[in-house]
């Protein structure tokens, strides 16, 4: 079943605002818009303050600390819509569930490099893939394995300690 756009989404995406509206100067709505649905964000990061030779690593944290994505996930994270299934309550039911704005974009340097505010905040495109170039539509970036679906256990069958033994490179890979 085909998903119909609202008037205002399908407005956005004709506006190409992403092109000349500033990461600040968005409003709530364009912000919003610019999530691609990737859900890499709702994956379990490991920051690890020692040096670790491997390539894992997204980017630098504070004093020497790398930031390692896993494969594993929220518990409310819906694996195959690659949604948040709490997505208005989820930073009260998620504590630790950091809510992305124009704000806090310099301090999460955690996102992985496909996502699109991160992209933007460093004056790069959107990525072929990405919805808002595809009409409004996730298929492209599903066929081009840049989001979660279907790679993902949730945190409810691994313990916290176990991490480490769930790293993945695949968040990090980009297809443009």
């Amino acid at each position: 079943m085909a998903k119909i756009l609202s008037p205002n989404y399908q407005s956005l995406i004709d506006s190409k605002y992403w092109e000349n509206t500033s990461l600040s100067d968005m409003d709530a709505q364009q912000w919003e818009a610019l999530c691609d649905g990737c859900a890499k964000c709702c994956l379990h990061k490991v920051i690890d303050d020692d040096a670790v030779e491997t390539p894992h690593y997204t980017h630098e944290g504070e004093a020497g600390e790398t930031v390692y994505f896993t494969q594993v996930a929220c518990q409310y994270l819906h694996d195959k819509q690659c949604g948040c299934t709490v997505y208005t309550t989820r930073t009260q039911k998620v504590p630790h569930c950091v809510k992305l704005t124009q704000d806090n974009l310099d301090a999460v340097f955690y996102m992985p490099p496909s996502c699109a505010y991160r992209r933007l905040h460093e004056n790069k495109p959107l990525p072929s893939w990405h919805p808002l170039l595809n009409k409004g539509k996730k298929s492209k970036m599903h066929q081009l394995d840049m989001s979660v679906r279907g790679k993902t256990i949730s945190e409810e069958n691994v313990f916290e300690e176990d991490l480490p033994e769930h790293i993945v490179i695949w968040p990090l890979e980009i297809a443009d």
